[in-house]
């Protein structure tokens, strides 16, 4: 399986300078981070790559940007599902309602994203631990674990595999070995 963590964000821009939160409700991405999905994207559907055949997404609209370029490449549709939000800690971690998602993006399917979709409180690391572990079980379960890509967040990634990854950044996971 292939983590990638979603591109810049305007959040990201501005907590990285401030060590604040600028109060930005699901941001989208930057300039910046426009450019590293379209250079992942070429990276991860480059000749010799490793195959891809299903796009897990978070449905924050960060993430969803991200998971676009490598989508349309491949021709691949993209499936939004809350299992791998971020961790609801920040301002930008209130997403977009799922009716608001839905007119943003008519060309995705996110049926399955409710309406409010994040927790009301701050998400505490146990509960997110518990949902990483969670979608590890589910993952080994499925025979195309192998060839899927999951867009996400730095907070779930950190749960899932004991690593901390940079905006754009990507690993690989393998659900069946020991969690870290």
């Amino acid at each position: 399986m292939i983590l990638l963590r979603h591109c810049q964000s305007e959040f990201n821009l501005h907590f990285t300078r401030t060590r604040r939160d600028p109060g930005i409700v699901d941001p989208v991405l930057t300039p910046l981070g426009m450019r590293q999905a379209e250079a992942a994207a070429e990276a991860l559907s480059a000749p010799g790559a490793d195959p891809i055949t299903r796009i897990l997404c978070s449905p924050y609209r960060r993430a969803i940007q991200t998971a676009t370029p490598l989508a349309e490449r491949l021709g691949l549709t993209v499936a939004v599902t809350t299992e791998v939000r971020e961790r609801f800690a920040f301002v930008c971690d209130v997403g977009s309602a799922g009716s608001v998602l839905r007119r943003w993006r008519p060309d995705l399917d996110l049926s399955a994203v409710p309406e409010r979709w994040w927790p009301e409180d701050e998400e505490q690391e146990d509960a997110v631990s518990a949902r990483a572990s969670a979608f590890r079980d589910a993952a080994m379960a499925r025979s195309d674990w192998r060839t899927t890509l999951v867009v996400s967040h730095w907070g779930f990634l950190l749960a899932l595999t004991g690593r901390s990854v940079g905006n754009g950044e990507w690993l690989r996971l393998d659900p069946n070995a020991p969690a870290s």
